[in-house]
């Protein structure tokens, strides 16, 4: 499974080290954001590698809801605990919930199958920004703080029709950005397609905080920063 190489896992205890979050966002997601860096003062994990770590240790459902309510660190064990339950929760070793996730329907634990589905989504999903996001943040003329600029995501839904998928890809559907609260929540549907069919759809969800009017400039600067890093630290 390609996760092997991006965490420490002894039975249903596992952890992530920054370098393994680092080399996943790069070379598995395509995510050059900076607080999955080995150094930086914000580092997190990838909300995605953590999907990813549930597929391949409980299966993959033709229904699943994924609710993230914790930033997972270095420091941080994660327990996975066996369970045939509709709902799991996922605890760290300091008692704290970080996500949590239902299911429903048929399954399959076939490992090709659910490494194709990792691959394409999280390829889908570490280019939201900027290739998604921002165009959606100048329809609506608000911006992330460009010094602190904060996304957490906060959830994923997944409806497939067909889990004997031979060659899935992912296509973006819709993007929203809907208020929530003093901050906004963006949604990102997708459908999922095996050759030529539609076998399922999904809905990704962040939420935005420091909102600011938008500042086509500033946040020009913020792209070009980005996509600097990505030529300087993509894979050869």
């Amino acid at each position: 499974m390609i996760l092997e190489d991006y965490c420490h896992s002894d039975n249903d205890r596992i952890r992530v080290s920054r370098e393994q979050a680092s080399r996943f966002a790069k070379q598995v997601a395509g995510d050059f954001n900076p607080i999955h860096d080995p150094d930086s003062r914000r580092f997190c994990v990838p909300g995605d590698l953590l999907f990813g770590l549930v597929l391949a240790r409980y299966g993959l459902s033709q229904t699943m809801d994924f609710h993230f309510s914790g930033l997972v660190d270095d420091k941080v064990t994660l327990l996975f605990p066996p369970s045939d339950a509709d709902e799991v929760q996922i605890l760290g070793d300091n008692g704290k919930e970080y996500l949590r996730f239902e299911r429903q329907g048929a399954s399959t634990s076939d490992p090709e199958v659910i490494e194709r589905l990792i691959r394409v989504y999280v390829a889908f999903s570490g280019h939201a920004f900027p290739h998604l996001l921002v165009p959606l943040m100048r329809e609506h003329q608000v911006m992330i703080n460009p010094q602190r600029p904060m996304i957490i995501y906060e959830s994923m839904a997944l409806r497939l029709d067909d889990l004997e998928m031979a060659n899935p890809t992912l296509a973006l559907a819709e993007a929203r950005l809907e208020p929530h609260g003093k901050r906004r929540r963006v949604a990102f549907d997708f459908v999922v397609n095996d050759g030529d069919r539609q076998v399922g759809q999904g809905t990704k969800r962040m939420v935005l905080s420091g909102l600011r009017p938008w500042d086509e400039a500033a946040m020009n600067a913020v792209v070009e920063d980005y996509q600097r890093r990505t030529r300087e630290m993509a894979p050869a």
